[in-house]
């Protein structure tokens, strides 16, 4: 069930202006009417996975790491975790952080907990991860930590002009 959305910055969609703006640009206004916007935040994995009722791994997590500094973004679904050392590999890089929230709020324009896939403030580089492709559709934070929409994964590394890879942590 949906309810309306307690965050200041959404629209009438739920969507961040931004992100709801960008959904336009991209032709994919009717996405609009899919986000689902919820009174408890879904700034977690888990969070939206119980609020959504999918698996874990149909969330896709939308993360900031910094390359030598430059911010890139990793696709990575709700079940696993990024390996920094493969990103490095993945971008010929000397050195993969996390990015800290400030460095997330400049580089997207939204906080951690609601970056969306694509629809940022500046352009990175997109890297996602090659498992969000086994799943239909995934969930992806709609720029506010209170609303999420559902994509097919493919459509998700087009807009987000990402490059597949594997870059998630082994599973012991």
């Amino acid at each position: 069930m949906t309810t309306a959305a307690t965050d200041a910055d959404t629209g009438d969609s739920g969507a961040h202006p931004r992100f709801a703006a960008a959904l336009e640009e991209l032709g994919l206004g009717a996405l609009a009417s899919r986000i689902r916007r919820f009174p408890d935040a879904t700034r977690t994995a888990v969070e939206a996975a119980a609020a959504v009722g999918c698996e874990l791994s149909e969330i896709c997590k939308s993360l900031i790491f910094a390359a030598d500094g430059v911010p890139v973004l990793v696709l990575m679904d709700g079940a696993s975790r990024v390996d920094p050392e493969l990103v490095r590999k993945e971008l010929g890089a000397g050195k993969v952080t996390r990015a800290g929230a400030d460095v997330v709020r400049e580089t997207t324009g939204y906080a951690i907990g609601g970056v969306p896939p694509f629809g940022h403030r500046t352009r990175t580089r997109v890297l996602a991860d090659r498992e969000l492709l086994r799943h239909d559709v995934v969930w992806a934070a709609a720029g506010n930590p209170h609303a999420v929409f559902p994509i097919a994964p493919a459509a998700l590394v087009a807009h987000a002009g990402a490059t597949v890879v594997d870059v998630r942590e082994p599973t012991a």
